[in-house]
């Protein structure tokens, strides 16, 4: 986007594509002042992360496209607060490979890492003045409005413990203490950006805006979750491994509604076919991206009519290859079936493996990044070295009785 774009066009391009906006008028405030907002947007480092983190980080680039100041907060001590999840040091290797990650899907996409933050929850978390903030902020909550904030996110057992409890509260302060002026995440977030924006003017801070993507559904249908290996795709799963989970992925003919395929197609490989698109281009549509990685073609084949975004390759016998500018008309053509779910599952297969491809080249360029992994996601299958216990050797005693003289 051009240094001269009007506080309304900066405004399209940073909501654009999500589900819900609260506070817009506060970002519109800022943008009309001439100033840069300021965003933060966190993940808990947990289970592997999985292709559905691509819609947020996908979103991230309109953000810098229209100027906006980028933190991502690499969530250790929620990670650890999150019901049974992980021990510390575990977590403190999965933090590490998740900004391996995300940097790799960052430049994979074109964004420019060196516009972005990077912060560590303990960095701030820990400190006298956000703990005091804390127990203050747990003097005026009551346990109802704790538990209800953290319901869609932290993991509920049948005995929760109390720091699914503390989770939302640290969540709302991070908004103070990272200085943003929104926090950006998936609509599951709802509950908790509330919560923020009813506590903070509780504190006497000030209430932020929060932006929500909408959720992928997992390829069964119902939420893409890193802890269902059968709902999601690894960014580190190998072509054949998602040729089948996708083969097997719950696609009805002319359901769009229950349809992970086509919601994946519509929330992350057509927005990232034409970032490709604008970058290729020029100009002030691709200012905000790097070149490298992101040098690549959209998701379309070779004589595709210019500005296709999405292709889909199939014999002459059964119409021969489609192309698709606009999600609508793929969702049409499903939903009147004149496009077949095996058809849909070839192209979004090969459109993955194409996406994922130079990220998986990086994964095996790193041996830091592959270290990291095996420390952050140990084969649960792996032989463990026992050492063999040395018995200790029982000498038996003779005692020789010789008779006095």
């Amino acid at each position: 986007m051009s240094a001269d774009a009007t506080p309304e066009e900066r405004f399209e391009l940073i909501t654009r594509r999500l589900q819900e906006v609260l506070g817009a008028d506060a970002i519109k405030a800022i943008l009309a002042e001439g100033r840069h907002p300021k965003c933060y947007w966190g993940s808990a480092p947990t289970g592997r992360p999985h292709i559905g983190y691509f819609v947020p980080l996908t979103k991230i680039a309109d953000f810098l496209k229209a100027g906006v100041e980028v933190t991502i907060l690499l969530a250790d001590l929620h990670a650890f607060l999150d019901n049974l999840k992980a021990p510390l040091e575990l977590v403190g290797h999965r933090t590490k490979y998740y900004k391996h990650l995300l940097l790799a899907i960052f430049r994979s996409l074109g964004i420019p890492t060196s516009k972005l933050r990077f912060v560590e929850g303990s960095s701030y978390q820990l400190s006298k003045e956000y703990n005091m903030d804390n127990y203050r902020l747990a003097a005026i909550c009551t346990e109802h409005d704790a538990k209800k904030a953290g319901a869609e996110v932290v993991k509920q057992v049948e005995s929760p413990l109390l720091s699914g409890l503390l989770y939302p509260g640290l969540q709302a302060l991070d908004e103070q203490y990272l200085g943003c002026d929104f926090q950006f995440g998936g609509v599951d977030q709802r509950k908790i950006f509330t919560f923020a924006e009813l506590y903070l003017p509780r504190l006497g801070y000030a209430k932020r805006a929060h932006l929500m993507n909408a959720m992928v559904p997992g390829l069964a249908g119902g939420k893409m979750s890193s802890s269902d290996p059968n709902s999601k795709i690894d960014f580190l799963d190998p072509p054949a491994a998602i040729k089948k989970k996708i083969k097997a992925a719950f696609c009805e003919p002319g359901n769009v509604v229950e349809n992970g395929l086509l919601a994946f197609v519509k929330a992350v490989l057509m927005p990232i076919s034409q970032l490709r698109l604008d970058n290729l281009a020029g100009g002030a549509a691709g200012a905000a991206l790097e070149p490298g990685l992101s040098d690549q073609p959209p998701f379309s084949v070779d004589g595709a009519p210019e500005g296709t975004l999405f292709s889909v390759v199939r014999p002459e016998k059964h119409g021969g290859p489609v192309h698709y500018a606009a999600y609508e008309a793929l969702e049409r053509d499903f939903a009147e079936e004149k496009l077949h779910p095996g058809d849909l599952k070839a192209a979004v297969a090969d459109a993955i493996t194409r996406l994922l491809a130079p990220i998986q080249a990086l994964y095996e360029d790193s041996k830091e990044w592959q270290e990291v992994a095996a420390l952050a996601y140990p084969d649960p299958n792996a032989k463990k070295d026992v050492k063999k216990k040395v018995r200790g050797c029982i000498v038996p005693f003779l005692f020789l009785i010789v008779p006095s003289s």
